[in-house]
Protein backbone atom coordinates (compact mmCIF):
# COMPACT_ATOMS: atom_id res chain seq x y z
CA UNK A 1 0.00 0.00 0.00
CA UNK A 2 2.11 3.21 -1.34
CA UNK A 3 0.63 6.52 -0.46
CA UNK A 4 1.53 9.76 -0.61
CA UNK A 5 2.04 11.72 3.06
CA UNK A 6 -0.94 14.20 2.17
CA UNK A 7 -3.60 11.45 0.79
CA UNK A 8 -7.15 12.04 1.75
CA UNK A 9 -7.30 8.93 4.31
CA UNK A 10 -3.84 9.82 6.22
CA UNK A 11 -5.19 13.64 6.83
CA UNK A 12 -8.53 12.45 7.92
CA UNK A 13 -6.61 9.72 10.57
CA UNK A 14 -4.74 12.86 11.68
CA UNK A 15 -7.68 15.01 12.36
CA UNK A 16 -9.17 11.81 13.83
CA UNK A 17 -5.98 11.29 16.21
CA UNK A 18 -6.61 15.32 17.28
CA UNK A 19 -9.87 14.20 18.17
CA UNK A 20 -9.04 10.78 20.17
CA UNK A 21 -6.60 12.80 22.36
CA UNK A 22 -8.54 15.95 22.89
CA UNK A 23 -11.86 14.42 24.67
CA UNK A 24 -8.88 12.89 27.86
CA UNK A 25 -6.69 15.80 27.79
CA UNK A 26 -9.45 17.86 28.36
CA UNK A 27 -11.04 15.76 31.10
CA UNK A 28 -8.14 14.99 32.89
CA UNK A 29 -7.30 18.50 34.74
CA UNK A 30 -10.73 18.64 35.73
CA UNK A 31 -11.76 15.20 36.15
CA UNK A 32 -10.86 15.21 40.29
CA UNK A 33 -12.02 18.38 40.97
CA UNK A 34 -15.27 17.50 39.78
CA UNK A 35 -15.53 13.99 42.02
CA UNK A 36 -14.82 16.59 44.57
CA UNK A 37 -17.06 18.64 44.03
CA UNK A 38 -19.82 15.25 44.39
CA UNK A 39 -18.93 13.98 47.77
CA UNK A 40 -15.77 12.13 46.94
CA UNK A 41 -12.66 11.94 49.48
CA UNK A 42 -9.61 12.79 48.85
CA UNK A 43 -7.99 9.37 48.18
CA UNK A 44 -10.88 8.58 45.59
CA UNK A 45 -10.24 11.97 43.94
CA UNK A 46 -6.72 10.60 43.66
CA UNK A 47 -7.55 7.22 42.81
CA UNK A 48 -9.66 8.61 39.69
CA UNK A 49 -7.30 10.74 38.45
CA UNK A 50 -4.85 7.83 37.55
CA UNK A 51 -7.90 5.25 37.03
CA UNK A 52 -8.06 6.00 32.96
CA UNK A 53 -4.22 5.52 32.50
CA UNK A 54 -3.60 2.43 34.82
CA UNK A 55 -7.17 0.85 32.91
CA UNK A 56 -5.56 1.87 29.67
CA UNK A 57 -2.12 0.19 30.91
CA UNK A 58 -3.96 -3.49 31.18
CA UNK A 59 -6.11 -3.04 28.12
CA UNK A 60 -3.23 -2.36 25.43
CA UNK A 61 -2.29 -5.81 24.96
CA UNK A 62 -5.46 -6.31 23.90
CA UNK A 63 -5.87 -3.55 22.28
CA UNK A 64 -2.62 -4.12 20.24
CA UNK A 65 -4.09 -7.75 19.26
CA UNK A 66 -7.71 -6.51 17.78
CA UNK A 67 -5.59 -3.87 15.80
CA UNK A 68 -3.56 -7.05 13.92
CA UNK A 69 -6.33 -8.95 13.51
CA UNK A 70 -9.66 -6.49 12.93
CA UNK A 71 -9.81 -3.51 10.71
CA UNK A 72 -8.55 -0.35 12.29
CA UNK A 73 -12.09 0.92 11.46
CA UNK A 74 -14.10 -1.01 13.46
CA UNK A 75 -11.33 -1.44 16.66
CA UNK A 76 -11.08 2.80 16.27
CA UNK A 77 -15.27 2.46 16.37
CA UNK A 78 -15.36 0.84 19.54
CA UNK A 79 -13.54 2.73 21.53
CA UNK A 80 -14.85 5.71 20.29
CA UNK A 81 -17.75 4.40 21.62
CA UNK A 82 -16.93 3.68 24.76
CA UNK A 83 -15.11 7.08 25.21
CA UNK A 84 -18.63 8.25 24.08
CA UNK A 85 -20.13 6.36 26.63
CA UNK A 86 -17.20 7.40 29.52
CA UNK A 87 -18.51 11.18 28.27
CA UNK A 88 -22.14 10.90 29.31
CA UNK A 89 -21.38 8.90 32.02
CA UNK A 90 -19.28 12.41 33.49
CA UNK A 91 -22.24 14.72 32.56
CA UNK A 92 -24.86 11.97 34.44
CA UNK A 93 -22.85 11.57 37.10
CA UNK A 94 -24.86 11.80 40.40
CA UNK A 95 -21.89 10.27 42.62
CA UNK A 96 -18.61 9.05 42.63
CA UNK A 97 -19.22 5.03 41.96
CA UNK A 98 -20.87 6.79 38.44
CA UNK A 99 -17.37 8.55 37.84
CA UNK A 100 -15.16 5.57 38.86
CA UNK A 101 -17.46 3.13 35.89
CA UNK A 102 -16.94 6.05 33.28
CA UNK A 103 -13.36 6.22 34.16
CA UNK A 104 -12.52 2.41 33.26
CA UNK A 105 -14.77 2.69 30.44
CA UNK A 106 -12.51 5.94 29.27
CA UNK A 107 -9.62 3.79 29.71
CA UNK A 108 -10.86 1.13 27.37
CA UNK A 109 -11.87 2.90 25.01
CA UNK A 110 -8.44 5.44 24.57
CA UNK A 111 -6.45 2.11 24.53
CA UNK A 112 -8.31 1.07 21.17
CA UNK A 113 -7.88 4.57 19.86
CA UNK A 114 -4.21 5.40 20.61
CA UNK A 115 -2.96 1.91 19.97
CA UNK A 116 -5.42 1.30 16.26
CA UNK A 117 -5.13 5.38 15.20
CA UNK A 118 -1.02 4.72 15.16
CA UNK A 119 -1.17 1.39 13.34
CA UNK A 120 -3.75 2.88 10.79
CA UNK A 121 -2.03 5.66 10.21
CA UNK A 122 2.07 3.78 9.85
CA UNK A 123 0.03 1.46 7.42
CA UNK A 124 -1.05 3.86 4.86
CA UNK A 125 2.76 5.28 5.08
CA UNK A 126 5.73 4.19 2.81
CA UNK A 127 8.13 2.27 5.09
CA UNK A 128 10.74 4.92 3.93
CA UNK A 129 8.38 7.65 5.57
CA UNK A 130 7.34 6.08 8.51
CA UNK A 131 9.68 8.31 10.65
CA UNK A 132 8.22 11.68 9.67
CA UNK A 133 4.46 10.27 9.04
CA UNK A 134 5.01 9.19 12.88
CA UNK A 135 5.95 12.71 13.38
CA UNK A 136 3.12 14.42 12.46
CA UNK A 137 0.84 11.80 14.19
CA UNK A 138 2.50 12.85 17.21
CA UNK A 139 2.58 16.64 16.07
CA UNK A 140 -1.51 16.21 16.19
CA UNK A 141 -1.55 14.45 19.79
CA UNK A 142 0.81 17.32 21.15
CA UNK A 143 -1.76 19.88 19.47
CA UNK A 144 -4.16 18.06 21.33
CA UNK A 145 -2.79 18.05 25.05
CA UNK A 146 -1.87 22.07 24.12
CA UNK A 147 -5.28 23.14 23.14
CA UNK A 148 -8.20 20.79 25.05
CA UNK A 149 -6.67 21.26 28.57
CA UNK A 150 -6.79 24.63 27.93
CA UNK A 151 -10.63 24.81 26.47
CA UNK A 152 -11.63 22.44 29.35
CA UNK A 153 -10.35 24.99 32.06
CA UNK A 154 -11.87 28.00 30.09
CA UNK A 155 -15.56 26.40 29.58
CA UNK A 156 -15.13 25.17 33.48
CA UNK A 157 -14.56 28.27 34.29
CA UNK A 158 -17.50 30.19 32.93
CA UNK A 159 -20.53 27.48 32.56
CA UNK A 160 -18.87 24.51 35.03
CA UNK A 161 -17.50 21.51 34.92
CA UNK A 162 -20.47 18.97 33.29
CA UNK A 163 -20.55 21.98 30.00
CA UNK A 164 -17.34 21.12 29.99
CA UNK A 165 -17.66 17.65 29.30
CA UNK A 166 -19.82 18.26 26.85
CA UNK A 167 -16.80 19.37 24.50
CA UNK A 168 -15.36 16.12 25.42
CA UNK A 169 -18.19 14.09 24.71
CA UNK A 170 -18.37 16.35 21.19
CA UNK A 171 -14.86 15.60 20.16
CA UNK A 172 -15.54 11.49 21.03
CA UNK A 173 -18.74 12.15 18.40
CA UNK A 174 -16.28 13.30 16.05
CA UNK A 175 -13.88 10.22 16.02
CA UNK A 176 -17.38 8.64 14.94
CA UNK A 177 -17.82 10.83 12.30
CA UNK A 178 -15.15 11.49 10.64
CA UNK A 179 -13.97 7.79 10.25
CA UNK A 180 -16.41 6.89 8.16
CA UNK A 181 -14.83 9.10 5.49
CA UNK A 182 -11.72 7.15 5.57
CA UNK A 183 -11.55 4.63 2.23
CA UNK A 184 -9.02 2.59 3.64
CA UNK A 185 -10.80 0.50 6.31
CA UNK A 186 -7.23 -1.03 7.35
CA UNK A 187 -7.45 -4.45 6.84
CA UNK A 188 -5.12 -6.41 8.83
CA UNK A 189 -2.59 -8.26 7.31
CA UNK A 190 -2.93 -11.58 8.92
CA UNK A 191 -6.13 -11.78 7.17
CA UNK A 192 -5.22 -11.24 3.62
CA UNK A 193 -2.99 -14.67 3.19
CA UNK A 194 -2.80 -14.73 -1.30
CA UNK A 195 -1.34 -10.87 -0.86
CA UNK A 196 1.46 -10.06 -2.46
CA UNK A 197 4.69 -8.86 -0.82
CA UNK A 198 5.27 -4.82 -1.01
CA UNK A 199 8.19 -2.62 0.22
CA UNK A 200 6.82 -3.27 3.99
CA UNK A 201 6.47 -6.94 3.75
CA UNK A 202 9.40 -9.16 2.81
CA UNK A 203 9.56 -12.79 1.34
CA UNK A 204 9.95 -14.57 4.56
CA UNK A 205 7.49 -12.58 6.02
CA UNK A 206 5.14 -13.31 3.31
CA UNK A 207 5.75 -17.11 2.76
CA UNK A 208 5.05 -17.19 6.95
CA UNK A 209 1.79 -16.13 6.08
CA UNK A 210 1.03 -18.41 3.03
CA UNK A 211 1.96 -21.40 5.67
CA UNK A 212 -0.91 -20.42 8.20
CA UNK A 213 -3.65 -20.09 5.42
CA UNK A 214 -4.37 -17.06 6.65
CA UNK A 215 -5.58 -18.22 10.29
CA UNK A 216 -5.13 -15.74 13.35
CA UNK A 217 -1.61 -15.41 15.34
CA UNK A 218 -2.14 -16.48 18.88
CA UNK A 219 -2.29 -13.82 21.36
CA UNK A 220 0.30 -12.43 22.61
CA UNK A 221 0.75 -9.64 25.20
CA UNK A 222 3.74 -7.64 24.18
CA UNK A 223 6.24 -7.78 21.12
CA UNK A 224 9.74 -8.53 22.54
CA UNK A 225 11.81 -6.62 19.70
CA UNK A 226 9.86 -3.58 21.21
CA UNK A 227 10.57 -3.86 25.08
CA UNK A 228 14.10 -2.22 25.04
CA UNK A 229 12.24 0.80 23.12
CA UNK A 230 9.32 0.73 26.04
CA UNK A 231 11.48 0.62 28.31
CA UNK A 232 13.67 3.68 26.65
CA UNK A 233 10.77 5.49 26.56
CA UNK A 234 9.16 4.92 29.75
CA UNK A 235 12.19 6.64 31.45
CA UNK A 236 12.12 9.62 29.60
CA UNK A 237 8.43 10.21 30.89
CA UNK A 238 8.95 9.44 34.10
CA UNK A 239 10.72 13.08 34.52
CA UNK A 240 8.26 14.55 32.80
CA UNK A 241 5.20 13.13 34.42
CA UNK A 242 6.66 14.09 37.97
CA UNK A 243 6.96 17.48 36.28
CA UNK A 244 3.57 17.41 35.55
CA UNK A 245 1.93 16.31 38.76
CA UNK A 246 4.66 18.46 40.94
CA UNK A 247 5.64 21.50 39.32
CA UNK A 248 3.05 23.60 41.02
CA UNK A 249 4.20 22.28 44.21
CA UNK A 250 7.29 22.62 43.32
CA UNK A 251 7.02 26.43 42.67
CA UNK A 252 5.37 26.85 45.88
CA UNK A 253 7.56 25.26 48.05
CA UNK A 254 10.72 26.99 47.24
CA UNK A 255 8.75 30.06 46.74
CA UNK A 256 9.58 30.86 43.32
CA UNK A 257 8.21 33.54 41.16
CA UNK A 258 7.46 32.00 37.92
CA UNK A 259 4.17 31.46 36.28
CA UNK A 260 3.43 27.97 36.26
CA UNK A 261 0.84 28.27 33.46
CA UNK A 262 3.05 29.07 30.60
CA UNK A 263 5.34 25.82 31.17
CA UNK A 264 3.28 22.88 29.04
CA UNK A 265 1.29 25.56 26.25
CA UNK A 266 5.28 26.71 26.02
CA UNK A 267 6.23 22.96 25.72
CA UNK A 268 3.71 21.89 23.26
CA UNK A 269 4.50 24.97 21.05
CA UNK A 270 8.11 23.80 20.91
CA UNK A 271 7.38 20.29 20.29
CA UNK A 272 5.05 21.10 17.24
CA UNK A 273 8.56 23.25 16.14
CA UNK A 274 10.85 20.70 16.44
CA UNK A 275 8.54 17.73 15.05
CA UNK A 276 8.14 20.15 11.98
CA UNK A 277 11.79 20.85 11.72
CA UNK A 278 12.87 17.32 11.96
CA UNK A 279 10.76 15.11 10.59
CA UNK A 280 12.83 14.48 6.85
CA UNK A 281 16.15 13.40 9.67
CA UNK A 282 13.30 11.24 11.59
CA UNK A 283 14.06 8.36 8.49
CA UNK A 284 17.66 9.79 7.79
CA UNK A 285 19.34 9.36 11.42
CA UNK A 286 19.82 5.92 13.31
CA UNK A 287 18.10 5.69 16.53
CA UNK A 288 21.23 6.43 18.80
CA UNK A 289 21.80 9.83 17.66
CA UNK A 290 18.13 10.54 19.02
CA UNK A 291 18.83 9.22 22.15
CA UNK A 292 22.31 10.85 22.82
CA UNK A 293 20.31 14.01 21.65
CA UNK A 294 17.91 13.27 23.48
CA UNK A 295 19.49 12.28 26.65
CA UNK A 296 21.07 15.85 26.80
CA UNK A 297 18.48 17.83 26.32
CA UNK A 298 16.01 16.33 29.24
CA UNK A 299 19.12 16.56 31.33
CA UNK A 300 19.49 19.88 30.47
CA UNK A 301 16.04 20.82 31.39
CA UNK A 302 16.48 19.01 34.85
CA UNK A 303 18.98 21.40 35.41
CA UNK A 304 17.18 24.26 34.53
CA UNK A 305 14.71 23.38 36.90
CA UNK A 306 16.98 22.90 39.53
CA UNK A 307 18.16 26.04 39.44
CA UNK A 308 14.93 27.62 38.11
CA UNK A 309 14.27 31.62 39.61
CA UNK A 310 12.36 33.19 36.66
CA UNK A 311 10.16 32.46 33.82
CA UNK A 312 13.20 32.12 31.22
CA UNK A 313 14.61 29.57 33.29
CA UNK A 314 11.55 28.01 33.03
CA UNK A 315 10.43 28.43 29.33
CA UNK A 316 13.89 27.06 28.33
CA UNK A 317 13.41 24.04 30.55
CA UNK A 318 10.24 23.34 28.94
CA UNK A 319 12.19 23.49 25.59
CA UNK A 320 14.21 21.18 26.59
CA UNK A 321 12.25 18.73 27.65
CA UNK A 322 10.15 19.12 24.65
CA UNK A 323 13.80 18.16 22.92
CA UNK A 324 13.80 15.45 25.61
CA UNK A 325 10.62 13.08 26.11
CA UNK A 326 8.83 15.25 23.53
CA UNK A 327 10.55 14.20 20.72
CA UNK A 328 12.23 10.64 21.59
CA UNK A 329 8.65 9.93 22.12
CA UNK A 330 7.88 10.29 17.76
CA UNK A 331 11.44 8.25 17.38
CA UNK A 332 10.45 5.74 20.02
CA UNK A 333 7.18 4.86 18.29
CA UNK A 334 8.48 4.92 14.53
CA UNK A 335 11.23 2.64 15.78
CA UNK A 336 8.84 0.02 17.55
CA UNK A 337 6.95 0.27 14.30
CA UNK A 338 9.58 -0.77 12.34
CA UNK A 339 11.37 -3.45 14.94
CA UNK A 340 7.87 -5.31 14.58
CA UNK A 341 7.06 -5.27 10.95
CA UNK A 342 4.02 -4.40 9.25
CA UNK A 343 1.90 -7.79 10.67
CA UNK A 344 2.51 -6.70 13.86
CA UNK A 345 2.38 -2.95 14.21
CA UNK A 346 -0.81 -2.91 16.45
CA UNK A 347 0.99 -5.53 19.39
CA UNK A 348 4.02 -2.91 18.32
CA UNK A 349 2.07 0.45 19.16
CA UNK A 350 0.81 -1.66 22.25
CA UNK A 351 3.89 -2.35 23.73
CA UNK A 352 5.53 1.15 22.81
CA UNK A 353 2.38 2.49 24.86
CA UNK A 354 2.70 -0.14 27.82
CA UNK A 355 6.03 2.03 28.21
CA UNK A 356 4.38 5.62 27.98
CA UNK A 357 1.64 4.36 30.77
CA UNK A 358 4.19 2.89 33.23
CA UNK A 359 5.84 6.43 32.75
CA UNK A 360 2.70 8.17 33.49
CA UNK A 361 1.86 5.68 36.76
CA UNK A 362 5.75 5.79 37.64
CA UNK A 363 6.42 9.50 37.36
CA UNK A 364 3.94 11.31 40.00
CA UNK A 365 4.59 8.37 42.44
CA UNK A 366 8.19 8.73 42.10
CA UNK A 367 7.50 12.48 42.26
CA UNK A 368 5.55 12.21 45.53
CA UNK A 369 7.95 9.60 47.07
CA UNK A 370 10.65 12.40 46.55
CA UNK A 371 8.44 15.63 47.62
CA UNK A 372 7.81 13.01 50.71
CA UNK A 373 11.07 11.96 51.72
CA UNK A 374 14.38 14.35 50.28
CA UNK A 375 14.48 17.79 50.56
CA UNK A 376 12.76 19.74 47.43
CA UNK A 377 16.17 20.91 46.33
CA UNK A 378 16.75 17.32 45.45
CA UNK A 379 13.77 16.26 43.81
CA UNK A 380 15.02 16.99 40.55
CA UNK A 381 18.83 16.19 40.46
CA UNK A 382 17.63 12.62 41.84
CA UNK A 383 15.35 12.19 38.97
CA UNK A 384 18.62 12.38 36.53
CA UNK A 385 19.14 8.88 37.10
CA UNK A 386 16.82 8.13 34.46
CA UNK A 387 18.94 9.11 31.59
CA UNK A 388 22.03 7.03 32.12
CA UNK A 389 19.35 4.39 32.71
CA UNK A 390 18.20 4.93 29.23
CA UNK A 391 21.16 4.34 27.69
CA UNK A 392 22.28 1.26 29.65
CA UNK A 393 19.16 0.00 27.97
CA UNK A 394 20.10 0.63 24.92
CA UNK A 395 23.45 -0.80 25.17
CA UNK A 396 21.84 -4.43 26.28
CA UNK A 397 19.39 -4.11 23.71
CA UNK A 398 21.42 -6.06 21.10
CA UNK A 399 22.02 -5.54 17.22
CA UNK A 400 18.35 -5.02 16.44
CA UNK A 401 17.85 -1.93 18.12
CA UNK A 402 21.63 -0.48 17.44
CA UNK A 403 20.99 -0.96 13.69
CA UNK A 404 17.85 1.44 13.36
Amino acid sequence: MKQNMYSKDIILVLITTFFYMSSPMLVTPLITGFTESIGASAAVMGFVGGLMNLCSLFCRPLAGNLADKLSKYKVSFIGAAFMTIACIGYILAPNETVVVISRIINGVGFACCSVCMATWMSNMLPKEKIGSGMGFYGTMNALAMAVAPAIGVSVYQRFGYRTAFCIALAFSAAIIIVIQFIKDKGEPVCLEPNREPDDTTDAKTASSKLNTEGKMPRLQLVEAKVLPVAFIIMLFAIPYCATQSFLVTYAEVRGLNVTVSMFFPAYAVVLIVLRLTLRRFFDKLPFRVFLLAGCISELTAIALLTVMQNNITMLLASAFLAGGYGVMSSVCQSTAILLAGREKRGLANSTYYIGVDLGMTLGPMIGGALYGGVDIRWFYPVLTVTMPLAGLVYLVAGKGLKGR
